[in-house]
């Protein structure tokens, strides 16, 4: 899957995620020339790869079944079943098989979730971002808030790397699967 520079720029990317891009590139300014978004990853690391994919939005069916299969790293510590369900809901929305209604009303009580219940506070949010309107926020959320409760489930900062490079993972899948 290709982007561009100006696509990118199109969207405002942070200036020091701009630079280093541009840097990683060998340019000064931004371009058409098409690139793997897989560039983006290795040079800016995955959060600026996961905003990038804003400039895709063709693929947001795709970038909403990421955001999924990010929560779903933590589903087993998920303590509600509102999570759960809009979990479930934001991958039939993704599919085509579910309407925008029916995610609205999973995340709102995905997010009820996370009011009720203060010790799954990071996987009910991973769930709420999951079932989110915009499908590159949502895998971007998403994938931070499922990292966080890594991290905190196993109470140390080795568990964060760990989901993180799992998502990576998840990420280049995706892109391959374009």
């Amino acid at each position: 899957m290709n982007i561009t520079l100006n696509k990118i720029k199109e969207h405002n990317l942070c200036a020091d995620g701009w630079e280093k891009l541009l840097k990683s590139k060998g340019k000064t300014e931004a371009d058409d020339v098409e690139f793997p978004l897989a560039n983006v990853l290795e040079s800016n690391g995955l959060d600026d790869a996961l905003w990038c994919l804003r400039c895709i939005p063709e693929h947001n069916a795709k970038w909403r079944l990421l955001a999924v299969s990010f929560a779903r790293e933590v589903q087993h510590l998920m303590k509600d079943e509102r999570s759960i369900k809009a979990l479930d809901v934001a991958e039939r929305y993704a599919r085509d098989e579910a309407s925008y209604d029916e995610l609205t009303a999973a995340r709102v009580a995905a997010q009820d979730a996370v009011y009720d219940t203060a010790t799954d506070t990071a996987t009910a949010t991973a769930a709420v971002w999951a079932a989110y309107k915009d499908a590159a926020r949502a895998s971007l959320h998403a994938a931070n808030h499922a990292a966080l409760a890594v991290r905190h489930a196993a109470r140390n900062a080795e568990a964060w790397d760990a989901a993180r490079a799992k998502q990576e993972q998840l990420f280049r899948a995706a892109l391959e699967a374009a």
